[in-house]
């Protein structure tokens, strides 16, 4: 299997180096989210240097070029060169290593199976993640703002939809909220089976897993109570129009993957397909957004 290295160099706009260290971190999230909607699978960081790794059938330079050009952070360039790539698992420390578990406080507890918490506190959900990547097991922020919302959220007995569902993480929480059914899709073909993994390892059974884009809710009759949606910013300008055509009436979005200077933007689109704005949240520059389905 043929792999490509993609090499992306992030500076300032005139070439110069970015000084702030927690700006040049989080245009490194950022740009690995928008290089994920490109069939990216896993990523090295070296300084400034972001090195990412994607099978050559499936590298869709189109959009790479177009989410890079429009890159969501005045005053960052993000330039990149590509080669060939010996292939090997360049998930592998990752997977080796794991990651510390995650704590919503009184809500839930995020672990995998190498870093196991000694006890969980009676009443918090316990939550096992195999995570083929770092992005999606709640410790990046926007994960989290979401599944702290859902926590704060009415599941129970509602259809669910998790739009680009990556390691499956909000769609098992909306599970173990017994929401009544959780339907789930994503662009790349890993994060699909990475999800139904997750899902079985917490008995999900109610999850539905399915690999596309948003293209997919075509060919779904179910009208969903909850949608939610953790993706950069031109997927989500992009498939906000889809998610309204599944959403019920005063159903809910929740929105996130995005950094603060993308919200008007956000809102504009939402307001355009009469979704009503309900709420902010933040964390670290990043923002998640709540909007109900204000259709008679």
């Amino acid at each position: 299997m043929k792999y490509i290295e993609a090499k992306f160099t992030i500076t300032a706009k005139d070439g110069s180096e970015i000084k702030d260290d927690a700006l040049l971190q989080t245009a490194k999230d950022l740009l690995c989210g928008c290089a994920g909607e490109c069939g990216f699978e896993s990523f090295q960081e070296d300084g400034n240097i972001v090195y990412g790794y994607v099978q050559e059938t499936v590298f869709d330079k189109e959009t790479l070029d177009a989410n890079v050009s429009c890159f969501p952070i005045d005053g960052i360039k993000i330039t990149y060169s590509t080669q060939e790539a010996e292939y090997k698992n360049w998930n592998e420390a990752w997977e080796n290593a794991g990651f510390e578990p995650i704590t919503i406080p009184g809500k839930c507890v995020i672990h995998d199976t190498i870093n196991r918490p000694a006890a969980i506190d009676n009443g918090m959900l316990d939550i096992t993640i195999d995570a083929k990547q770092a992005f999606g097991t709640g410790n990046h922020e926007t994960t989290f703002m979401i599944i702290n919302e859902l926590f704060d959220m009415e599941i129970e007995a509602k259809s669910v939809l998790d739009c680009g569902c990556g390691t499956g993480i909000l769609s098992i929480v909306a599970s173990k909220l017994n929401a009544e059914k959780v339907t789930a899709y994503d662009i790349d073909e890993w994060s699909v089976k990475n999800t139904m993994h997750n899902c079985e390892v917490n008995d999900a059974g109610n999850v539905n897993v399915i690999h596309g884009d948003a293209s997919v809710l075509r060919s779904i009759n179910t009208k969903f109570d909850v949608v939610m949606a953790n993706i950069n910013r031109n997927i989500l300008l992009a498939d906000m129009p889809s998610f309204k055509k599944v959403m019920d009436k005063n159903a809910v979005l929740i929105i996130s993957g995005f950094y603060m200077q993308d919200v008007e933007y956000l809102k504009d689109k939402a307001a355009e397909l009469n979704l009503r704005f309900v709420k902010r949240e933040t964390m670290n520059d990043w923002c998640m957004l709540k909007f109900i389905n204000a259709d008679d």
